[in-house]
């Protein structure tokens, strides 16, 4: 059987690099003849987990700081026809995560990095990584056509080589979504706890909509980020249980500090009326969370990075300016007045057409990964 080989952060690693991996890994073994196998990039606060809490398809892992890892796991990846390479500048060890260019260079095989952040203005060090890294692979992936401009104005790069192929989303089916209306109206936001998550002006916009007589109910949903945990404790979630408090919104706000596993997520969704993604970033390339939403068609508003300018550009939510409760708070009013029409449930059940399913991307995927392997056997 041919192998395809993964690098990345994956379960039992909670982040959103694991859970892309192994959804994608999982889609390609669906859609293809291609087996997984799965190198885990770890470090050192982060062990190995116990065999019965891995994947069968994990085969080695990169510590972070250890080269013979590195040598094992690039040894790994080249027993496959095409070696995936997830890039996350705090992933890998080294400054900026330096260390991967070691085991790019001990690659034998084709490979594709994909490219979870890519910023506008990287610092001299984060972009001399990014070319090196780039430069290394045989293809580079973005997920928006936002990325592949940025990226192509931050480094030198031939434009042919780098690729648009979305995030993926899972599959919902149709659900009877929650009665608009303020005796209703349930929003929601979603995901691993930070402070750049922007929670407190979703928390300020609650505020806001109840003194204008707008009754609605906040869940927030998930754990703090394990590293955030690490370094500082529950220092934020307490921060932002203090301003509930303070606003006198206990009865309005709930945080479900649970591992949200995709059944009890549906169930988060189907009584949804509007995700919140308040993010501080202004460079966010992607968010698995905005996707998520919006396969789920549920109406999202989202601060102005460029996932959401791009994917909510057809309707499907609206875009706000950061840190601006009072703009949160009359965006969902509009949007429990007048649902964003690419949210409304459609009759024919179709994939949301700017957000694909895992199994469209996977195939994606696949159509690069066949030309690579037939290019290195001409």
């Amino acid at each position: 059987m041919t192998h395809i080989g993964f690098l990345s952060t994956y379960p039992p690693t909670r982040c959103g690099l694991a859970s892309f991996t192994e959804s994608l890994s999982a889609a390609i073994a669906d859609v293809s003849d291609l087996e997984p196998v799965i190198v885990r990039a770890i470090t050192a606060d982060e062990p190995p987990a116990p065999p019965a809490m891995l994947s069968h398809r994990v085969a080695a892992h990169l510590l972070a700081g250890d080269p013979g890892s590195a040598t094992d796991a690039a040894a790994r990846l080249n027993a496959c026809a095409v070696a995936v390479i997830q890039h996350e500048y705090g992933i890998f060890g080294g400054a900026d995560g330096a260390e991967i260019l070691s085991l790019m260079d001990q690659l034998t095989v084709p490979s594709i990095v994909v490219l979870h952040t890519v910023l506008a203005s990287p610092t001299r060090h984060q972009r001399a990584v990014l070319e090196a890294v780039c430069s290394s692979a045989t293809m580079v992936v973005v997920m928006t056509q936002h990325a592949r401009t940025v990226l192509l104005n931050a480094v030198t790069l031939p434009a042919h080589k780098v690729q648009v192929i979305p995030h993926g989303a899972r599959a919902h089916s149709e659900s009877t979504r929650p009665a608009q209306g303020a005796s209703s109206a349930r929003l929601l936001t979603w995901g691993l706890i930070s402070p750049g998550k922007g929670l407190e002006w979703s928390i300020r916009a609650v505020s806001e909509l109840r003194g204008r007589g707008t009754d609605v109910h906040y869940i927030v949903a998930g754990q703090t980020h394990p590293k955030l945990v690490a370094a500082h404790g529950e220092a934020y979630r307490e921060s932002l249980l203090e301003l509930v408090a303070d606003l006198d919104l206990r009865d309005h706000v709930t945080f479900l500090g649970r591992y949200l596993d995709p059944g009890y997520l549906d169930e988060l969704l189907e009584g949804a009326s509007v995700v919140l993604l308040p993010y501080e970033s202004t460079d966010q390339a992607t968010s698995g969370v905005l996707a998520e939403a919006v396969a789920a068609r549920v109406p999202v508003i989202a601060t102005a990075f460029p996932h959401a300018v791009e994917l909510l550009s057809g309707g499907a939510g609206i875009v706000v300016p950061h840190r601006n409760p009072r703009a949160i708070a009359e965006a969902v009013a509009s949007l429990l007045s007048h649902p964003a029409p690419s949210a409304l449930p459609r009759e024919d059940g179709a994939e949301h057409a700017d957000q694909p399913s895992w199994s469209a991307v996977a195939r994606r995927y696949m159509m690069l990964v066949d030309g690579l392997v037939d290019s290195q056997a001409a």
